[in-house]
């Protein structure tokens, strides 16, 4: 059987801030003709490179710069949501771009747990009376329940989401998933819905229990929950939200939140970024914040370099390259 035809990968150009070492072993996995490296605010060694790149590997996402390289056929940006790279311009140009999903994720579906578990047992009553040296006197504590037992509706079903499954399995919770493409429920999903097979995300929202959101934000996601899903959703229920803000209506959301149709929400996204010193958000005693930020996993730029190594095998075959933007991923709303 003949040998698939390779084809070479001329230049890249490397902005990534990681050390020397991790440097070097992006370069040994990639295996281009030439490889540079410059810090992403040399700006003009940056446009030298691009004139003859073929391949950049970036921190964020690509600006107008990588849209006007002439030899420019794929981008790579080091870091999972890739919203502002879905851009119209991309997609006309026909230039590839790819993200690392999936290099964050166990950590990701961990925080997600972090606010599930802080509401579940108020972790602000708790501390408040910590701090006051009080024992016991938060009202109906005796009434709450635990996650054993309860329904998980992840919303996003890609890495995180199924990272988040795993974790709900591991406490006892029943997992409904919701994704874009229809087909089998992954692993620890006891039931997957899927927007292409026409099926309904208030299904989801009628039945959990705590609603994860790990979706991409898009045209297509953009206020996916909104004052209507809000009051679907269950009274006792709790919304967590580790994708973007601008998938959740906001204003919307702080109304639920103040008259009580939703019991709380865990936020590590929101609109905008950072969070207004005045935002309502910031006082109420069911929301549970954080910056946009979680701790990293040990081995997280190896989880990186090991998903551009797999690309640039496949980019050298001609084969369909992972966590690559497609057209229905276009965000023009915001």
């Amino acid at each position: 059987m003949p040998q698939q035809h390779e084809r070479t990968i001329g230049t890249v150009l490397s902005t990534v801030l990681w050390s020397d070492d991790e440097v070097g072993r992006l370069r040994d996995a990639i295996g281009a003709e030439e490889f540079v490296h410059v810090h992403p605010r040399e700006t003009a060694a940056v446009a030298d490179v691009l004139e003859r790149a073929e391949v950049a590997i970036l921190p964020i996402d690509l600006d107008d710069r990588f849209l006007a390289a002439p030899r420019l056929r794929w981008v790579h940006c080091d870091h999972s949501g890739l919203t502002k790279s879905a851009r119209p311009e991309v997609f006309e140009r026909g230039l590839i771009v790819t993200g690392s999903a999936g290099r964050s994720a166990p950590a990701l579906a961990q925080h997600a747990f972090y606010f599930a578990l802080g509401l579940t047992f108020d972790a602000r009553g708790l501390l408040r009376m910590q701090d006051a040296h009080t024992w016991r006197g938060l009202p109906d504590y005796h009434e709450r329940e635990a996650l054993w037992g309860r329904a998980l509706g992840i919303i996003g079903m890609g890495h995180t989401g199924k990272a988040m499954a795993d974790l709900g399995k591991a406490f006892g919770m029943r997992v409904i998933g919701y994704r874009r493409q229809a087909g089998e429920a992954p692993p620890n999903v006891d039931r997957v819905l899927s927007s292409d097979a026409g099926d309904s995300l208030d299904e989801l929202l009628a039945e959990a229990d705590v609603v994860m959101l790990a979706v991409q934000l898009s045209d297509a996601t953009h206020h996916m929950i909104g004052e209507r899903e809000l009051r679907v959703m269950r009274p006792g229920a709790f919304l967590i939200n580790m994708a973007r803000g601008p998938v959740v209506d906001q204003d919307a959301l702080i109304r639920a939140l103040q008259t009580g149709e939703i019991a709380g929400a865990g936020l590590d996204v929101t609109v905008p970024e950072p969070l207004p010193s005045d935002s309502p958000l910031w006082d109420l005693p069911n929301v549970l914040i954080t910056p946009h930020m979680t701790p990293k996993l040990a081995d997280r730029t190896q989880r990186s370099i090991d998903v551009i190594a797999e690309n640039a095998r496949r980019y050298r075959r001609g084969e369909p390259l992972l966590n690559a933007l497609t057209p229905r991923d276009l965000y023009t709303r915001g």
